[in-house]
């Protein structure tokens, strides 16, 4: 018999979308690491297994969001970040609000109190100490039953404002919110702010997703994929330094920026840009 997986499966008629089963993920213990999208030095790379298998050059990609964290979260290491390196967090926060129960020494009981989240207390008094990211689950508009990968986004890319008919992720959410259109039922374009020092991202809608895709996308949201990639896993070593409690996701390299700053600005939208909001417009009178 061939152990060839490939050719085993070639004639077989599988659901995709499903993918594997609550119990096999149990028993492989979470062997099988979540493909995600990151934005490490400012390129697109697709991860695998926790290595990069691609990246494109182009400044913007579109996606479409299958699910999201309903919070953002926060997580704090000591000592400097050095990448490769396996260390366990020492306190985090899955709701950005006060730590998680897990955590055995919390910072402060809560995070708006916490000395590690004032602004000015990230190394070399940038940002903070405690870094805030959003977990979203996204899949490819021409490959909408393929590959959900995670989307860890950044302070910077999350919160903030307009900017020249572009959006940080929650203000383009509410953007779309206020038009009564929800996220999975747009093609999303999202690009680099080529002004921005750190890797930072902007949305904006490009396009509506087929009617016939919609009931694909809806699946997605529920598949064993998406759940874990908005869901936040943190590494935790026991008293012998050795023990992996939960498999670790997207540590620091996308979280690892300034928090964003308040910036001023009045610029009106390019006319492009309100094309694309007029066909928002359009979708919230149906």
């Amino acid at each position: 018999m061939s152990n060839d997986l490939a050719t085993l499966f070639s004639g077989a008629v599988m659901a995709p979308i499903e993918g594997l089963d609550e119990d096999t993920l149990a028993v492989a213990g979470g062997a099988r690491q979540n493909k995600r999208i990151s934005i490490k030095g400012g390129v697109f790379r697709k991860y695998a297994g926790g290595k990069e298998i691609g990246a494109i050059e182009d400044r913007h990609m579109n996606v479409i969001f299958v699910k999201m964290a309903h919070k953002a979260s926060r997580m704090y290491y000591e000592g400097a970040y050095q990448e490769g390196q396996k260390i366990s967090p020492a306190c985090w926060s899955t709701d950005s609000e006060k730590p998680d129960p897990e955590v055995k020494s919390p910072c402060a009981a809560s995070c708006g109190d916490c000395p590690k989240s004032v602004k000015g207390s990230g190394q070399s008094g940038m940002g903070t100490a405690c870094r805030l990211s959003w977990r979203t689950a996204v899949v490819l508009p021409n490959d909408p039953a393929g590959d959900v990968m995670q989307l860890v986004l950044p302070a910077t890319s999350s919160f903030g404002k307009e900017d020249n008919g572009r959006w940080p992720f929650r203000p383009y959410i509410q953007h779309l919110a206020s038009h009564n259109v929800s996220a999975g039922r747009v093609i999303t374009r999202m690009a680099f702010d080529t002004k921005s020092p750190t890797p930072k991202v902007l949305f904006n809608p490009a396009g509506k997703v087929p009617d016939d895709d919609l009931h694909i996308i809806a699946q997605q949201a529920k598949s064993p994929a998406a759940e874990a990639a908005v869901k936040m896993n943190v590494f935790q070593s026991d008293s012998a330094g050795e023990t992996e409690v939960a498999a670790p996701q997207n540590v620091r390299e996308e979280a690892d920026v300034p928090e964003p700053v308040k910036r001023e600005s009045a610029r009106a939208a390019a006319p492009e840009e309100k094309n694309i909001s007029d066909v928002v417009k359009k979708w919230s009178k149906k």
